[in-house]
């Protein structure tokens, strides 16, 4: 047995011990977890009573591969921003297109992003990326914080030495680093995050309240804002009386440009250079699905530098946009729609866009008349298909009604990266059926090493 798989067994026999097997603890930590107001949609952000542990060769080998693996998308995209026939394999909306072309103001093509990692034992791969920051790096140092005092983890931290892996502080620094090169003097910017609010939503999603806390108590005055509450004149963005300097911005191109033309007073100020924007509309690039499909094109890539070239191909899983067109497949040249009805078992089919309008079809899970019927719609609409990449599953103690149960959980982990450079990490569970479960959610995330 591993070192991790030894520390998993050794802490799930800590807390069915006769110490903690009356569940007090866990009642208080379901307490603390809610006086602080780490929920979301009514539901506590961690559902499970154990940490996730990643070992130190883990978390170096994550850091090491991601790190090389931004460098890499970085550089697509400048080249995207160059070449109108890449810019057309990225399937984006005109209006986006424009907004792309616009000069954010500095020269990262994104501040905050996430890859969505399946990490096993001494193997990972990248299957997404995302150019946002997830919610494990608000809520993941407050959950840390929190398991690190119970009781069972006290008396684990006895045999095991557990690190913390925070990330607050690296996103700000990154956002005022942006700022500053982004030309704007003021060493403590106003902030607002901006997210849309449904007509029904009457408080602040919690998420973006504590982060709104965050800023302000570093000294950068932060207020939560919905577009149709900015307001533009004189050269200054404004909420009311509240002026805006940096925008961190909460929601996507795509969900903006629905509701929204390009004569908003978002778009002027950006235009006039008269904010900056955290990430800027350019980075929607990355977002796309088929960034993976240019990556994994070795037509594409075969002037990037070596270590980029060996992460792409080591971390990144086969990628293509589905169109009816003749690909590559490793070294043979394929028609990717028999390719796509032949290898269902496979293959999984996704929206080049994560809005959630569109679903994912698992080639393992359909049949083959299913299969060939998602094919049809794929063709219809901006979809990519991918390599099936298995998501790792660990079983986790949960607290349900007054009760210790186990469950088999797929974890996915999140590399935290700022400026390209990745300052902790956090970890995201679901249930192996995939969709919504009240099992979803955060487990805090902790470098294990022995004493």
């Amino acid at each position: 047995m591993t070192q991790l798989g030894e520390a998993i067994a050794r802490y799930h026999k800590l807390i069915e011990s006769g110490d903690y097997r009356d569940l007090a603890w866990a009642a208080e930590l379901e307490s603390q977890i809610k006086g602080s107001s780490l929920t979301g949609g009514g539901r506590m952000v961690s559902p499970v009573l154990r940490p996730h542990f990643l070992s130190r060769r883990q978390y170096d080998n994550l850091v090491k591969a991601a790190e090389s693996l931004h460098a890499a998308i970085s550089r697509m995209e400048k080249m995207v921003l160059q070449a109108p026939q890449l810019m057309t394999r990225m399937q984006l909306l005109p209006a986006e297109k424009m907004l792309a072309a616009l000069d954010p103001g500095y020269s990262y093509p994104f501040v905050t992003s996430l890859l969505d990692t399946h990490l096993n034992n001494g193997t990972l791969r990248f299957v997404e990326h995302t150019a946002e920051t997830p919610a494990g790096v608000i809520y993941g140092e407050a959950i840390a914080d929190l398991f690190y005092e119970t009781p069972p983890v006290r008396e684990f931290r006895k045999k095991y030495k557990l690190s913390k892996l925070g990330s607050l502080k690296y996103l700000l620094q990154a956002m005022l680093k942006s700022y500053r090169d982004f030309g704007h003097k003021k060493e403590k910017p106003h902030i607002a995050i901006l997210e849309f609010r449904a007509p029904f939503q009457k408080t602040n999603v919690s998420e973006f309240a504590a982060l709104a806390r965050f800023f302000t108590e570093n000294g950068c005055p932060t207020q939560i804002v919905s577009p149709e509450q900015l307001e533009y004149r004189n050269g200054v963005l404004r909420h009311g009386d509240f002026t805006i300097d940096l925008i961190y911005r909460k929601l996507k191109v795509q969900e903006f440009l629905v509701r929204y033309d390009l004569s908003h007073a978002l778009v002027r100020a950006y235009k006039d250079r008269a904010v900056c924007i955290v990430n800027s509309f350019r980075s929607e690039l990355a977002q796309k699905k088929a960034m993976f499909d240019l990556l994994t094109d070795s037509a594409i890539t075969a002037q990037f530098p070596a270590a980029e070239k060996k992460a792409i191909r080591e971390f990144i899983p086969w990628t293509r946009l589905v169109t009816a067109a003749k690909t590559t497949h490793g070294d043979e040249s394929i028609d990717l729609p028999d390719y796509i009805l032949r290898n269902r078992e496979k293959l999984v089919m996704k929206p080049n866009d994560d809005t959630g309008e569109l679903p994912v079809f698992r080639g393992p899970d359909m049949d083959d008349t299913a299969w060939e019927r998602a094919l049809r719609q794929a063709m219809r609409s901006p979809y990519v298909v991918q390599e099936m990449v298995e998501t790792h599953r660990s079983v986790f103690p949960l607290y349900q009604w007054g009760h210790l149960e186990y469950k088999e959980l797929g974890i996915d982990v999140h590399p935290h990266s700022f400026l390209g450079k990745v300052h902790g990490a956090s970890t995201w569970l679901s249930a192996p059926s995939g969709g919504f479960s009240t099992v979803t959610g955060l487990a805090p995330t902790f470098i294990l090493e022995g004493k």
